[in-house]
């Protein structure tokens, strides 16, 4: 088993705007005063610079181009709607906004078939919309693919049974808790796990402070401990710049990257930076559009593949 991967799904967005139907609980949107139009521009700058930074490390990204035949500004963040396993299996899952269920396509997985990738079988979650019932995977769930272990901040988009459904599905031990951030001087659920937290292969960056609850902080810590990450703690202010909103990469290579936005990247303390230098080299993309209309970052642009290849 590995924790990373070398293959990135990306979506580029062709009608990206701030979602409506996500704003109601994702309260890192903000609205621009510009154009629908002129923000889609911002937006397809910034994918395809960043898509370029990826490529100029070596690493592979397939990039599909979202449709005009439905209404999916938030197409650009695949990380909500499906994930992929090394044993062939792909996950699709049931989305907390209705426009964003359009997202999912039958055609995405053919075109990775095309790149050579093995599907050997699909488990469909989706049918739990029908309950209002959501789990909007790895955005959901962080997975630690060597020690089996998957952790999840339950919240309007992260159902605790479906969760613990996927987890008997993948043969994952559940760590489940709650994360908050300060809306308005109240505590309000963080809508996505991966907002605060990304498990990499020696390293874990959390931000403790969003847990309230000391014993779920402590079984937290003591997860990520007995596995062996050293864990690098993130304030709330810099899950605001979305530094926990980060994934560790290979390239063809085999070396490692942390890769974030450059709101993160400048969040981060110089001591922050060095602490995870020793793990693994940091590569940041200004997505600062993206990050203001679509109140998602650099990880959940990613939809990692870790299907095994076609001999």
């Amino acid at each position: 088993m590995q924790q990373t991967t070398n293959s990135i799904l990306m979506i580029r967005p062709v009608n990206f705007r701030m979602n409506e139907q996500t704003a109601v609980n994702n309260y890192y949107q903000e609205n621009l005063d510009l154009k629908n139009s002129e923000i889609n521009r911002k937006a397809q700058e910034e994918f395809d610079n960043y898509v370029e930074k990826l490529r100029s490390f070596d690493i592979n990204v397939v990039v599909i181009s979202d449709t005009t035949e439905f209404d999916t500004p938030d197409a650009i963040f695949p990380n909500n709607w499906i994930s992929f396993h090394q044993d062939g299996t792909v996950a699709i899952y049931p989305m907390f906004a209705e426009n964003r269920r359009l997202e999912r396509r039958e055609d995405i997985l053919q075109e990775l078939e095309k790149e050579g990738f093995l599907i050997e079988n699909v488990v469909d979650y989706t049918a739990a919309e029908e309950e209002n019932i959501f789990l909007e995977a790895t955005g959901s769930i962080i997975l630690d693919r060597v020690h089996k272990k998957a952790y999840c901040a339950l919240s309007p988009r992260a159902d605790e049974d479906l969760f613990i459904e996927f987890c008997e599905d993948f043969e994952y031990t559940p760590v489940i808790f709650s994360a908050n951030q300060t809306v308005e001087n109240k505590r309000e659920s963080i809508y996505h796990t991966n907002v605060m937290m990304c498990v990499a292969d020696t390293f874990a960056v959390v931000c403790l402070a969003s847990i309230d609850d000391k014993k779920e902080r402590k079984n937290i810590l003591k997860h990520l401990k007995e596995d062996g990450k050293k864990v690098i703690d993130i304030t709330e202010e810099q899950v605001n710049s979305f530094a926990g909103n980060m994934l560790q990469v290979r390239n063809n290579s085999n070396e490692l990257f942390l890769i974030m936005s450059q709101a993160a990247f400048n969040s981060l303390t110089q001591s922050q930076k060095a602490q995870i230098n020793n793990h693994c080299k940091i590569i940041s993309s200004s997505l600062g559009t993206i990050e203001t209309c679509g109140g998602g970052s650099a990880r959940c642009m990613m939809a990692e593949i870790f299907l095994p290849k076609r001999i």
